[in-house]
Formats: C-alpha cells, sequence, structure tokens
C-alpha cells in the first residue's frame, strides 16, 4: 500500500520496496535493522484512528512475519501528502498507516488474518470485511 500510494498518489513513479530492490534511488520500504519475524510485540494506536476504533482500543499486542518496514525518511512525506502512522511500537516505528476519511485504507507490519478464526475474527478482518459490504450500497 506505501508503494502503490507513492507511485499513483504522491507522484513518486520510482518507489520501490527494498525486498526487490535494495539499491533503489526512492526507497519507501527498507530491511528493518532487526527482524520481527516471528515476534510478538505491543501497538499504540492514535485516538480516534480507524485501527483503534476497530479494536475498540489504543493498545494492542500484534504479531509479525516480516522484516522490512516503512523508510523512517519517507515517513514525513507520506503524512504531509495525507498517508498517516497511526500505530507505533515501543520505538516509535511506523506499525499502522491509515489514509484519513476513507472507508478502509488501512496498511499494516503485521499480518491481522493470521490470527483471525471463524470463532474470533480479527477486528481489522470485520472491518475490512463491513467498509466492503458497505460500499456496495
Amino acid at each position: 500500500m506505501v508503494i502503490e500510494y507513492a507511485r499513483h498518489v504522491l507522484g513518486f513513479e520510482d518507489a520501490q520496496h527494498g525486498e526487490y530492490d535494495p539499491y533503489a534511488s526512492e526507497l519507501f520500504v527498507s530491511a528493518l535493522t532487526c527482524s520481527l519475524a516471528g515476534k510478538t510485540m505491543p501497538v499504540s494506536l492514535v485516538e480516534g484512528s480507524r485501527a483503534a476504533e476497530l479494536y475498540g482500543l489504543t493498545e494492542v499486542e500484534e504479531q509479525y512475519y516480516c522484516d522490512f518496514g516503512l523508510e523512517p525518511g519517507h515517513r514525513r512525506t507520506l503524512h504531509d501528502g495525507g498517508f498517516r502512522v497511526t500505530g507505533v511500537d515501543e520505538e516509535q516505528e511506523a506499525r499502522v498507516l491509515e489514509l484519513p476519511g476513507h472507508p478502509f485504507y488501512v496498511a499494516t507490519l503485521f499480518v491481522p488474518q493470521a490470527r483471525s478464526t471463524p470463532e474470533q475474527p480479527h477486528p481489522l478482518v470485520t472491518g475490512l470485511l463491513r467498509a466492503a459490504l458497505q460500499s456496495r450500497g
């Protein structure tokens, strides 16, 4: 979502993900200094954000399966362009991004569907489904 937003909304045609082109001139997603794969970590959500509303909380714990994250040098670029960081870890690193006002443009570094079950669906999964149903009119 970060790459798509950078390319098609902010006009960075050469925006790239470090996993696919680590030497690109405009890395918006880069390798983390320390892998998060297999870790469960706290996430602080901005009050009033879509994620906080869906969880009904501003402090949550999530599981990670990634080694890449938002390139810190582009956090302000995305923010100024309307794509906001609404969830951070203990080091204030971006873990959730949202496009305010959009029915459901929410990006996470964790994988919500990995801990979603039919008996206990993840709040972001149900939020996505609700937004899709509402958009059908």
